[in-house]
């Protein structure tokens, strides 16, 4: 199978580098992720729910990310859906950092050079 080319997916979305960021520390279910994504303050009107699965199926479409059902914690209830990056994501996400570190230095070249 031919994997994707990383550029082609890049500039992302805030709300799908915020998720890989994420599941780049842990796998993660998804209130969980919705919950983490309210208190980092990443967008300032978090995903609702319907929102947030509909984002997490169309990363998984993508090869973003990966799902499986289960328990990684014990946490005493229902089975739930977890997600995690994929081998794909990471690249993904390694991309667009550097992206964005290349637009934070001419952003600093540009527009906080002292003496202006």
């Amino acid at each position: 199978m031919i994997e994707p080319d990383v550029g082609a997916r890049l500039p992302l979305k805030g709300r799908v580098f915020a998720i890989l960021l994420l599941l780049a520390e842990a796998p993660r279910h998804g209130y969980a992720i919705m919950r983490e994504l309210q208190a980092s303050g990443a967008e300032p009107l978090p995903p609702g729910p319907a929102t947030l699965y509909r984002t997490l199926r169309d990363m998984q479409e993508d090869g973003l990310i990966t799902s499986r059902q289960g328990a990684l914690e014990d946490s005493g209830g229902p089975p739930r859906r977890y997600y995690a990056l994929s081998g794909f994501g990471r690249r993904v996400a390694a991309a667009e950092a550097a992206r964005l570190r290349g637009l934070v230095r001419r952003a600093g070249a540009l527009l906080l050079e002292p003496g202006e």
